[in-house]
């Protein structure tokens, strides 16, 4: 950013000013509103004038993003101001340890948003503190590709409840300090949104909220460097709408319209609707397959400079309009791509799927090398921003790994990929696993994994086989892998279910809409029978539950879990992955079933161990002895 952003932003104040002030009426948050706007609006402008600025019409344009922004501030309700006034104040509460989250269908969970007010105790007896609802807006009859398929950001689909519904429980979830994260689909609507139907008419205007062509000419220049996301579903980029006679860009599937926006009215467009959503009282906004949003012949249309800016264009008008609003980047893309996503002018917290795909590669290895290697050189983060750490989510498990971290320690990537796909659907001799295939490639032979995480941990076979110790070894493995996500720093994200160690769901076969579509194996209906069970500790649900509490009362009971530093090591021993928490506590994991021997003089070289030591979990002294001995899948959280 340079002087002719920060000149050019107080003209603009200065002209538009009298056109604002009657829509930001007169409040005690007027000044505030108004103190953002100096501070922001030359951020805003710089990255607008990076993509537009070579439109006649930009200042136009500017003056309808400010009418935007000042005119939501205005509707924005006064427990949301004090919000904004907290969350300025305290702008890094989500880095705190006691920064606990969980996902789920609203649907699935509890039927509706009402009823969801009656799981609000579940959610706290988890201490739960951001809470991340699955799709829940209008959508198409029969596949909407799992709710990404947005026909109206500002309905509540009728089976879920109103939009009066979710900002009733906006409101109760933060009375109990849970913030509510919902999805934001960035990149594309469905075809049923009023912008999509009003250019399906011929309006021109919203014709150019798309890419629409006349016929296979440009779409075929581009798909030379496409990518397929869906090759079984949905193959190719481009659908033909004969009531057009035009072809449309769709990604994903031929029902979800990818945006244009290279048309500045699809900026102000989308601004208004994440404006809308948090005068709701949602908080976070998942940013949904951003990597896709700028579209560029020659290129493969995925992680382009252009993106960056217009992410940070919107980040800097909300930052105006409702400071409470945080962006979180979903980008299954190389690690490096990932990271770039990442910070407080853009996306503050992001998905770390790299992690989530190593710690099921070291399962299935018993090696921690390349998780530990690629998190020594991708885990650390600028210090106003966090990961969201993740077993699973509703989406599948691609191994995103970066071929050039494996290449490093002798590992060919491809061919790793190809192991962990046999591994994880059970073709492997010896898996544990009980995986789906998910969009397998035949070109490319790219694959990637369906399944609930007990499932994949060897529960649902074990329990078939009925063999004690193997049951015991995948609820361990289960627990194992919570204990890595919640001490690693960031928000720990439980995918609701795992906690009970709920199993693959295969009933999705018998529904034609889902039949094809295997990730809704671990998209089951909440097993509330199961839940009750999940306190007795002689049951699996009641002993991962049990486990994965005691887990977050002792993240939340230290200093050392608040998010600054991580510093992974080797512990010379290639089954135990050991990380460093804030220079105040020691975590050590067994990837094995085989108990795993580790030295004392090892671990002093990466923490300056107190005289005293004690664990975490058990509360109990622990002197760490020259050589001792960790048993299968077990972990210590060990501190001064």
């Amino acid at each position: 950013m340079n002087d002719w952003a920060q000149q050019a932003a107080e003209l603009t104040i200065t002209r538009l000013l009298p056109r604002l002030e009657p829509l930001l009426k007169d409040d005690a948050h007027r000044e505030g509103f108004m103190r953002r706007l100096h501070m922001h609006l030359p951020r805003a402008l710089w990255h607008l004038h990076r993509i537009y600025g070579d439109q006649f019409d930009f200042f136009y344009h500017l003056e309808q993003l400010l009418h935007t922004a000042a005119s939501y501030h205005g509707e924005r309700r006064e427990a949301l101001k004090q919000l904004d006034a907290q969350r300025e104040a305290d702008p890094l509460w989500f880095k705190r340890e006691d920064a606990i989250g969980a996902v789920c269908y609203v649907d699935l969970f509890a039927g509706d948003l009402r009823r969801l007010h009656d799981k609000i105790d579940y959610f706290k007896s988890l201490k739960i503190r951001y809470l991340h609802l699955m799709p829940l807006f209008m959508t198409p009859e029969g596949n909407s590709d799992g709710g990404y398929a947005i026909s109206d950001f500002r309905q509540v689909h009728p089976d879920l409840g109103t939009m009066d519904d979710l900002r009733e429980l906006t409101d109760a979830l933060r009375a109990e300090n849970i913030s509510v994260v919902l999805d934001f689909v960035f990149n594309h609507t469905s075809d049923e949104h009023i912008w999509a139907r009003k250019a399906l008419e011929g309006d021109p205007h919203y014709k150019r909220f798309f890419y629409m062509f006349p016929d296979r000419t440009i779409p075929d220049q581009y798909e030379l460097n496409l990518r397929e996301i869906f090759p079984e579903q949905a193959p190719g980029c481009f659908t033909y709408r004969a009531e057009v006679d035009q072809w449309v860009w769709t990604t994903f599937n031929n029902f979800q319209w990818d945006l244009n926006y290279g048309n500045p009215d699809v900026f102000n467009a989308m601004l208004g609707e994440m404006l809308f959503l948090a005068n709701q009282g949602v908080e976070v906004l998942r940013l949904d397959a951003v990597a896709f949003i700028w579209k560029q012949m020659g290129t493969p249309c995925e992680n382009l400079p252009q993106v960056h800016d217009i992410i940070r264009g919107l980040n800097a008008m909300v930052r105006i309009a409702a400071p409470a609003m945080l962006f979180k980047s979903e980008a299954i893309v190389h690690p490096d791509d990932v990271a770039s996503y990442i910070d407080w002018d853009e996306a503050p917290i992001s998905y770390n799927p790299t992690m989530m795909a190593l710690l099921w590669e070291a399962l299935a290895t018993r090696q921690v090398g390349l998780l530990r290697h690629s998190m020594t050189k991708r885990y650390e983060l600028p210090p106003d921003s966090a990961w969201v750490n993740y077993v699973r989510v509703h989406d599948d498990i691609g191994w995103s790994f970066a071929d050039e971290d494996a290449a490093e320690l002798g590992i060919n990537g491809f061919d790793h990929r190809q192991f962990l796909n046999q591994f994880y659907t059970g073709r492997f001799d010896g898996s544990f696993a009980s995986g789906l295939p998910f969009n397998y490639n035949p070109i490319n032979r790219d694959m990637r994994i369906s399944g609930m995480c007990a499932s994949l941990a060897g529960l649902e076979r074990a329990e078939e086989s009925g063999d004690a110790e193997q049951i015991d070894h995948a609820i361990k493995r289960v627990i194992l892998l919570y204990s890595v996500i919640i001490a690693a720093g960031g928000i720990p994200l439980i995918y609701l279910g795992d906690e009970i160690a709920m199993l693959n769901d295969y009933s999705y076969r018998d529904d034609p809409v889902k039949a094809d579509d295997s990730r809704w194996v671990h998209r089951p209906r909440f097993d509330w029978e199961r839940a009750a069970g999940r306190h007795d500790t002689a049951t699996a649900q009641g002993r991962v539950f049990t486990a994965i509490r005691d887990l977050i009362d002792a993240r939340r009971a230290h200093p050392a879990f608040s998010d600054h530093s991580t510093l992974f090591f080797d512990t010379q021993n290639e089954s135990v992955l050991g990380f460093v928490r804030n220079h105040r506590a020691m975590i050590l994991c067994n990837f094995s079933e085989q108990p795993q021997k580790l030295r004392r003089d090892v671990l002093a070289a990466y923490w300056n161990i107190p005289t005293a030591t004690r664990d975490l979990l058990t509360g109990e002294a622990f002197k760490i002895p020259n050589l001792f001995t960790l048993a299968p899948y077990d972990f210590l959280w060990l501190a001064d």
